[in-house]
């Protein structure tokens, strides 16, 4: 491989890299590659996406019916009316604990007691009949942001891991434009873009991890080194929403849901950085997988004045595709990285009751929701990384629905539906708490470093808040 160096500069206290730049930025590019998703078990994958879905343990593809059909099955927007918006964030907030074999504890947390900046969730609807066009009653159209693949995460400086990694973030979002067609009052499909990029409103607007240099890899010992690197690449998501059966108000008691997400790659072009003064160039490439989703919905009760839905989501996520990672250089030269990641299962059960305008609460539809997540661990030993906390996971859920239509006052002063056209029909909040509750992992036989053997725990809980407009 061919060697680069670069002279000192001044200001830089004679930093210089005169190791093999491979080396360097293979270990920079596999952190970066590795580190998004700490707090969740599923490698780099974040799944809440909307408060009231969270609330049912993010079982919500065969009975979506709001805003959120953008991003859980784009078909469900056929069932979404007139003009709709859902708007909300998530503060995650939890500890990463690793034991050495020596028996040394190291504990690592989310860029505070709170992961920051926090992953959020924007989604507007539109049936097209409602804009005017009534010939095209049967479209909805529908555009979201999300950021489905990334926290933030940190270790102490002094810490085992200085040398692979003392924080990491990446900031990705996804822009979903949405369309759907309503085929029959029982079958509609639905079909979306997902833009992956990066913005300047969400952290740095880019990809960076930051690591204490080892003179291993040819820069002096106690130097920072930081990788930044961004990019866009492209994926689409299909969906399907199938009511074989109704009750005899013509209302689904039976819902399913079938959702496909392509696989996408985020390719990431950068600078590594050593005590902040440029040392090369390179690129990688952030590889997403394909996920294939099927749901059942069942309202054992659904009147006039109370719902109960109990939903199964099951999805098979081929992370798979993630075998290898490749490294270009800036002098052209590749360094081959195997990752042989595996597909996993994700299986989501939950539950709303709703109470429909009752008389203890007029005006208003109050909901109350749990659920439960399984999720499998895609990520081998020989390829493990703190920066990456791939654990099993078992996700407890609970959560509320308040909303406040005609009649009715937000916090007892706002009126939630007004005869203008410019004010909205309806006005809701959603709240839901999730617990993710991870087994534990000895990690051997390590090919990062012999000092990532160990045993890792986590705990990580969520708080979501979601605010639903009707206009």
């Amino acid at each position: 491989m061919e060697m680069i160096s670069a002279e000192p500069r001044a200001g830089t206290s004679g930093i210089f890299l005169h190791g093999t730049v491979g080396v360097v930025v293979m270990l920079i590019f596999w952190i970066v590659l590795l580190y998004p998703e700490s707090a969740h078990a599923q490698a780099i994958r974040f799944q809440p996406q909307g408060a009231r879905a969270a609330g049912q343990g993010n079982a919500f593809a065969a009975a979506v019916d709001d805003a959120s059909a953008v991003h859980y099955n784009p078909a469900g927007l056929s069932r979404v009316e007139r003009i709709q918006s859902v708007a909300g964030t998530n503060m995650v907030g939890g500890s990463v604990t690793f034991n050495s074999p020596a028996g040394r504890e190291t504990r690592g947390d989310f860029n505070g007691s709170v992961n920051w900046p926090p992953p959020s969730f924007f989604y507007l609807s539109a049936n097209v009949g409602t804009l005017g066009m009534s010939r095209l009653s049967a479209v909805t159209l529908g555009v979201g942001i999300t950021s489905p693949y990334g926290l933030n995460i940190r270790y102490p400086i002094d810490g085992p891991f200085r040398t692979i990694v003392t924080s990491a973030a990446l900031p990705l979002i996804d822009i979903k434009p949405t369309a759907a067609y309503r085929i029959s009052d029982s079958l509609s499909v639905g079909m979306g873009a997902d833009i992956y990029t990066f913005a300047g409103f969400l952290g740095e607007g880019h990809a960076e991890t930051k690591l204490i240099s080892d003179f291993t890899f040819g820069i002096p010992p106690g130097a920072s080194i930081e990788f930044n690197g961004k990019g866009t690449g492209v994926g689409g998501t299909l969906g399907v929403h199938y009511a074989p059966l109704k009750n005899v108000e013509g209302i689904p008691v039976i819902a399913l849901g079938l959702v496909y997400r392509s696989r996408a790659i985020v390719p990431l072009n950068g600078s590594i950085l050593a005590n902040g003064i440029k040392v090369a160039d390179a690129s990688t490439e952030l590889v997403l997988p394909h996920i294939v989703t099927g749901a059942i919905a069942y309202w054992p009760i659904r009147t006039s004045g109370r719902e109960w839905k109990i939903e199964l989501d099951v999805e098979y996520v081929a992370w798979s595709a993630n075998t290898d990672l490749d490294i270009r250089l800036q002098n052209g030269t590749t360094v081959r990285q195997p990752q042989n990641w595996k597909d996993v299962p994700v299986i989501a059960v939950g539950t709303e009751y709703r109470w429909l305008n009752p008389t203890w609460l007029p005006h208003w539809e109050v909901a109350a929701r749990t659920g439960y997540t399984y999720t499998g661990d895609p990520v081998p030993d020989r390829t493990f990384n703190p920066a990456m906390m791939s654990l099993p996971a078992h996700t407890f859920s609970f959560g509320a629905g308040f909303l406040c239509k005609g009649a009715g006052r937000l916090l007892g002063l706002i009126p939630c539906s007004g005869a203008s056209s410019l004010w909205p029909k309806g006005i809701g909040i959603d709240l839901a708490f999730q617990e993710w509750v991870y087994e534990s992992r000895t990690v051997v036989g390590s090919l990062v470093s012999p000092t990532l053997n160990g045993t890792y725990r986590a705990s990580v809980h969520l708080g979501s808040i979601g605010v639903h407009v009707l206009y």
